[in-house]
């Protein structure tokens, strides 16, 4: 009898034995780790050349990075030495919605170091941050267009660059509204075209709901020191240029525009 219980236990012992090998078998097949695929930066017996990540195709660009129109990404084209120049030209025309952008994205981005009318004083240079440039000095007068959306693109100096924040259209808009400043310092009432208002800031201040501070002229301090060109410069000096005395008035000239770009 007691055998014969002794038979019976072992007997089931082994029948689960057998049936855990069977269950542990069934586990372990090797089914998906052996699964063709490609890890990256290793090699692979399924193409000829062993290499798993395969070369792109060649001629082929990836969508919306093909930036055939070079000068409109970069602002430099290939000057006749060979060295990439910067131009005064932009790289499509220049109309007032393109300008209303450029104000937009200026007040927005810019105001803070060059002011509102370009001359370098804005807020945080009043509180001790590092003179911005003056747009209407002699040296940013002959500067190129094309110089103001390199420099929002790369940064210069303490200037960091504007690339993130700034479309490439947008930095030409920017770019654009820079040069309008630029000439509305030098505008007369004959360059606006027949039929236009002429209207003084006090006027447009009043219409924006602005303090009237905005619409008085503005002058640069006499303790205004500029950084141009790694000298320093005073109000005064040739590099600064005239301050702007006279009656303010918004003009863009027509007799000045801005150049369309040949492709």
């Amino acid at each position: 009898m007691q055998a014969r219980h002794l038979n019976t236990t072992l007997s089931r012992i082994l029948a689960l034995s057998g049936v855990a090998a069977l269950l542990l078998v069934a586990g372990c097949r090797q089914d998906m780790h052996n699964e063709p695929k490609m890890f990256p930066q290793r090699g692979s017996s399924f193409f000829a050349d062993h290499r798993g990540a395969r070369p792109q195709v060649v001629d082929t660009v990836a969508r919306g990075q093909l930036h055939a129109d070079s000068y409109f990404y970069t602002g430099l084209v290939k000057g006749p030495n060979g060295y990439m120049e910067e131009r005064d030209l932009m790289p499509f025309p220049v109309t007032m919605t393109v300008l209303r952008r450029g104000q937009e994205r200026y007040n927005l981005y810019c105001t803070p170091c060059h002011s509102r009318v370009g001359n370098g004083l804005g807020e945080i240079v009043m509180r001790g941050y590092k003179p911005a440039a003056n747009f209407h000095d002699q040296v940013r007068l002959a500067q190129p267009v094309s110089h103001y959306f390199y420099v929002m693109t790369h940064g210069y100096g303490a200037m960091p660059d504007y690339s993130a924040q700034l479309t490439p259209a947008d930095r030409w808009a920017v770019a654009a509204y820079i040069r309008a400043l630029q000439y509305s310092q030098v505008a007369s009432t004959s360059d606006v075209p027949a039929g236009v208002q002429v209207r003084t800031l006090k006027e447009i201040a009043q219409q924006e709901g602005l303090p009237a501070s905005d619409a008085k002229p503005w002058t640069l301090p006499a303790t205004a020191v500029w950084a141009n060109q790694g000298a320093a410069r005073t109000e005064g000096s040739p590099a600064m240029g005239p301050a702007n005395t006279a009656n303010p008035k918004i003009a863009i000239p027509v007799s000045k525009p801005a150049k369309k770009a040949t492709k």
